[in-house]
């Protein structure tokens, strides 16, 4: 499993909106979602710590399990609003450059990126 995960980095590691050569950032951040994200992020941080304690203290499997799904389901939410930052800025200028091979790069990247978050 763990050569797969690497395996997966490597191909997600090339950018495939091509505008980072030396640093990989967003070429675009309503900051708005920015700011949503951050909150959402901090709360889900809470969460998990409030799982600790529940596993710490013993607490009844069920209601940890009913706590975990909480949590996936608040990390896919952040997820799908970097993935709709992603596709509206460096997703659509990387499909619409004329540059060989970026829009071949983008695509591979996007499907990169959604099988690793379907699962």
């Amino acid at each position: 499993m763990a050569e797969k995960n690497a395996a997966t980095l490597h191909v997600a590691a090339a950018c495939g909106c091509g505008a980072h050569t030396k640093s990989r950032k967003a070429l675009a951040v309503d900051p708005e979602i920015k700011i949503s994200n951050l909150k959402r992020l901090r709360r889900i941080e809470g969460q998990v710590r409030g799982l600790q304690r529940l596993v710490a203290e013993e607490h009844y499997c069920a209601d940890i399990l009913v706590q975990i799904s909480s949590v996936q389901e608040a990390l896919r939410s952040v997820g799908r609003a970097l993935m709709r930052n992603h596709l509206r800025h460096c997703a659509s200028e990387a499909i619409r450059d004329t540059a060989p091979g970026r829009a071949d790069a983008m695509y591979e990247e996007l499907l990169n990126l959604m099988d690793m978050h379907s699962r």
